[in-house]
C-alpha cells in the first residue's frame, strides 16, 4: 500500500532508535518519528515515504510513557543538540543499553542472547558535560545570536544557554555575544556571501578552569579585536588563549587551513586522571572528561595488562587510550590516518614522559602485518573506529594477528554487531559495557572484550 506525504495514522512505538527517535511500524514498515518514545501510542504525519521506511513528525500524544518528563529546556527539540531530553534519565540508560542489544539481534540472531550486555554507566549529573562548543553567529530578528542549525534547515537557533555545556561556556559565549555588539564586528551571512565572524569556537580545561576562544573568521582583518580580546579577557579571568582561524570558503567545513594566536597562550592543560594534554584550537578531546575517564576505566579494566604486553591502538587519534594503558603495558603502539593527530599523540606522550609509546601515520592493517613480520607481536589490541566501523581490511588483519584480546570501544551499536559477527569467528565476547558518554542524546559509547578462542 502507498503512504503519501501528509497521511496520518495512530502507531505504537516499540522502541527507541540509535539517534534518540521513537520507531514504530505502519504498514510493516519501520516508522521513524522524533520526539516519540518507547510504549507510547501516538498520532504521527508523514514526511517522507520510502520503499523501505517511514519518516514522521510527532502530532499528538494520545498515551504518553512512563518515564516522559517534562524538559528543562524551552528549544532543545528545536536545536536538536538532545533528542531525548524528554526522557528520563534512568529510562535514558535503560533505552540505551536496549539499542545495542537490538543491533546484536538484528546482525548477529544466533548468538545475541549469549552475550553479556552489562547496564549502562551514567553519570550523577547527567548536564553540564561539554567542554567545547562550536556556535555559529548570526542574526535572529536583528539581534546577534550564537547557536546552532535547526535539524535538517540553515535556520539559526541561538545557543548562548545551554544544560549540556559546562557554565563556563555558557558564561563566555553569553559575553561574546555582547562584545560582537559593542565592537560592531559584522557577522557572516551564508547567502550573501558578507560580513567576516562565522563561527566561535570556545573551549574549557575541566581540570585547570581555563579557556580557550578561536574566532572563525573571513578574512584576518577584525575591526576593534584589540578591544574586544582585552575586554573579554577582563570579563573572563579563565581565558587564556585566543586564535582566529581564517576560512574564506564557502564551505560547511568549520576550520579554514590558517589559524593564527592573537592573545595569550599556544595550548591550554587538561588531565585525564594522571595523563596530561597541551590542547591546542585544532586538538581532537573528548568532549565528557568525566564519562572519558570511565569509559578509559573499563578499556583497561577489559585489557587485563600485568604490564608484560604489547598493546596495539588502532584508530588512536591523539592517543588518549594508549597513553593511558601505557603504565601497565611492556609498548604500546598506536596508528592513525591522520597526521595532525599523529603529531599530537607524540607531543603528549612526550609530555607525559612515555617512553614505551610510539605512534605512527597509517593504517592498522599496514602497521600491524608489517610489526609482526618483524617479531612484534600483539598481545592486546585496542581499536576505537569512526561511526562507520572498523575496514575490512583491518578485521581481516585481527583475525590473523592471534592477538590474545581484542578490546573494540564502539561509538555506534550498529557498526558494532556488524564488525562483532565477523571478529567471533576466531574471538568470544566475553561482555559488552555500555557507557553513556553524551546524557540528554541517542548517543551510546560501549566497550566490548573479546578473547581469542
Amino acid at each position: 500500500m502507498i503512504v503519501e506525504v501528509g497521511q496520518r495514522f495512530p502507531l505504537t512505538i516499540k522502541k527507541l532508535g540509535i539517534n534518540g527517535e521513537g520507531i514504530g511500524y505502519f504498514k510493516r514498515k519501520a516508522t521513524f518519528i522524533e520526539g516519540a518514545l518507547p510504549g507510547e501510542e501516538v498520532v504521527a504525519e508523514v514526511t517522507k515515504s520510502n520503499t523501505n521506511f517511514i519518516e514522521a513528525k510527532l502530532i499528538k500524544v494520545r498515551k504518553p510513557s512512563e518515564y516522559r518528563v517534562k524538559a528543562d529546556c524551552d528549544i532543545y527539540d528545536k536545536c536538536g543538540g538532545c533528542q531525548i531530553r524528554h526522557m528520563s534519565y534512568k529510562a535514558q540508560l535503560e533505552e540505551k543499553r536496549s539499542i545495542v542489544l537490538q543491533s546484536l539481534e538484528k546482525y548477529m540472531p544466533n548468538s545475541s542472547d549469549k552475550i553479556e550486555v552489562r547496564q549502562t554507566i551514567g553519570m550523577e549529573n547527567p548536564n553540564e558535560y561539554r567542554n567545547k562548543s562550536q556556535l555559529q553567529v548570526g542574526s535572529i530578528g536583528g539581534e546577534i545570536a550564537l547557536g546552532l542549525y535547526q535539524a535538517g534547515s540553515h535556520v539559526l537557533q541561538d545557543l548562548t544557554e545551554c544544560n549540556v555545556q559546562n557554565p563556563v561556556l555558557n558564561s563566555i559565549n553569553k559575553t561574546i555575544k555582547t562584545l560582537i555588539r559593542k565592537y560592531k564586528i559584522p557577522v557572516y551571512n551564508e547567502k550573501r556571501e558578507t560580513g567576516i565572524l562565522r563561527t566561535v569556537v570556545t573551549r574549557v580545561s575541566t581540570s585547570h578552569n581555563k579557556a580557550q576562544v578561536t574566532l572563525i573568521v573571513t578574512k584576518n582583518q577584525v575591526p576593534s579585536l584589540d578591544s574586544f580580546i582585552k575586554e573579554l579577557v577582563r570579563r573572563h579571568r579563565e581565558v587564556v588563549s585566543v586564535f582566529i582561524n581564517i576560512n574564506p570558503e564557502k564551505t560547511s567545513l568549520i576550520f579554514g587551513n590558517k589559524t593564527e594566536k592573537v592573545y595569550g597562550k599556544d595550548v591550554i592543560p587538561q588531565e585525564l586522571g594522571d595523563i596530561k594534554f597541551d590542547l591546542s584550537p585544532r586538538s581532537f578531546f573528548q568532549l565528557n572528561p568525566e564519562q572519558t575517564i570511565k569509559l578509559y576505566q573499563e578499556v583497561e579494566s577489559a585489557c587485563k595488562l600485568t604490564g608484560k604486553e604489547n598493546v596495539v591502538d588502532a584508530y588512536c587519534g591523539v592517543g588518549t587510550i594508549g597513553l593511558w594503558l601505557s603504565k601497565n603495558a611492556k609498548e604500546v603502539r598506536g596508528m592513525d590516518t591522520i597526521r595532525e593527530a599523529i603529531e599530537d599523540a607524540k607531543k603528549n606522550a612526550e609530555l607525559n614522559g612515555k617512553e614505551n609509546v610510539t605512534f605512527e601515520v597509517g593504517t592498522a592493517e599496514h602497521w600491524v602485518p608489517r610489526w609482526i613480520s618483524k617479531g612484534w607481536n600483539p598481545d592486546v589490541v585496542v581499536i576505537d573506529p569512526p561511526r562507520t566501523g572498523c575496514d575490512s581490511k583491518l578485521l581481516d588483519t585481527l583475525l590473523t594477528s592471534k592477538a590474545k584480546r581484542i578490546v573494540y570501544v564502539s561509538c555506534n551499536p550498529s557498526t558494532l554487531a556488524k564488525d562483532l559477527a565477523i571478529l567471533t569467528k576466531k574471538y568470544k565476547v566475553s561482555y559488552i559495557q555500555p557507557v553513556d558518554m553524551f546524557p540528554m542524546t541517542g548517543h551510546v559509547e560501549a566497550v566490548v572484550l573479546l578473547e581469542r578462542i
